[in-house]
């Protein structure tokens, strides 16, 4: 059987979407699957096993000048169209993978018009899938999978599907060493620079190395700005998805804020701690076995806020923060590390 996935972006939505793929795998052995994505994201599917074609699409920059990019789109539309899949699955529910979704050739399935973060997006599909909100993203892909393939999902046990042996050791990092992903993109995610200095004098007094990914200047800027806190912190090249997934199979731990890289450290089974302030673990946080999400506990958080308007007394920003002091990280992330 071969299935087309539609699910374009963002990084953290995409990675949500493996553990279905190996329920998928493991249920109906033999079956195929090729991936519709946004091009920054492509890395991510290739990571999984079953994944034997990813076709990149590249909706955001399109959105900004359709007329400028008309030649790409129509050659991407050409590449969706030839091929022909038993199912055609959009685990989005958005209209613009409706979009994508109702181009493909196959029997179309996705979430029902009460299911759908868009409701317009299930006029797409032929097959409209019932998936209960209120639970995590993760529980609600792995059902519409389930649902449109016509298997029973026996197991609430979680697998990415990434086999540490597919990903060698890479061999600039000096052992052992941790990985702390600072970046996010909204300001009330940032956990306080001088709490992250703190957290890398606490890791280099064990014996840790320190790296620091970065995906744009400014999180370069801050990485170059934390690094100065210990000598055995490092600032890392620029480096692609994939390059991060095999730097964070071989980590002793990792801490990061939410973001797209935590998910990936869950991914990949690393002893991680994911930090929650303005933005709530509880449908969409990390999740893994050896993973653990701390939630600040504050009167505003999770605020859902791009930026901090508390304006109470508090020693830093943003303020919900305070109640995840690096010590408290740094124990957290040791318990799990041991174990």
């Amino acid at each position: 059987m071969k299935v087309l996935i539609v699910k374009t972006s963002s990084l953290g939505d995409v990675i949500h979407t493996l553990p279905a793929i190996t329920d998928a795998a493991q249920a109906m052995p033999g079956i195929s699957f090729d991936w519709l994505v946004e091009k920054t994201f492509q890395d991510v599917p290739l990571l999984h096993p079953s994944i034997k074609q990813v076709i990149p699409v590249s909706i955001r920059k399109w959105r900004k000048n359709p007329w400028k990019y008309r030649v790409e789109i129509r050659n991407s539309f050409k590449q969706i169209r030839s091929k022909q899949y038993d199912l055609v699955i959009d685990a989005q529910g958005l209209i613009k993978s409706a979009v994508l979704t109702r181009l493909a050739k196959g029997e179309r399935y996705g979430l029902s018009r009460s299911s759908c973060r868009e409701p317009l997006a299930s006029l797409a599909y032929q097959h409209k899938i019932d998936i209960p909100k209120g639970q995590h993203a993760i529980a609600r892909v792995r059902q519409l999978f389930a649902e449109s393939l016509g298997y029973e999902l026996l197991s609430e046990s979680l697998s990415y599907g990434l086999d540490k042996k597919n990903f060698p050791l890479p061999e600039q990092l000096k052992q052992p060493y941790l990985m702390f992903l600072h970046g996010t993109t909204w300001a009330s995610k940032h956990w306080p620079n001088e709490y992250w200095k703190e957290l890398i004098s606490l890791a280099a007094k064990q014996g840790f190395n320190v790296y620091l990914p970065w995906g744009n200047e400014l999180e370069k800027y801050r990485a170059s700005e934390l690094s100065k806190a210990e000598d055995k912190a490092y600032v890392l090249p620029k480096s692609s998805i994939k390059e991060l997934a095999h730097m964070l199979m071989h980590a002793d731990g990792a801490v990061g804020v939410d973001s797209g890289l935590a998910h990936l450290a869950a991914a990949c089974g690393t002893a991680a701690i994911t930090l929650y302030g303005s933005t709530s673990a509880e449908l969409t946080g990390t999740m893994g076995d050896n993973n653990q999400t701390l939630q600040a506990d504050f009167r505003c958080s999770p605020c859902l806020s791009k930026e901090c308007t508390y304006t109470g007394e508090s020693s830093i920003k943003p303020a919900c923060y305070q109640q995840l002091s690096p010590e408290l990280i740094w124990q957290s992330l040791n318990t799990l590390m041991v174990e």
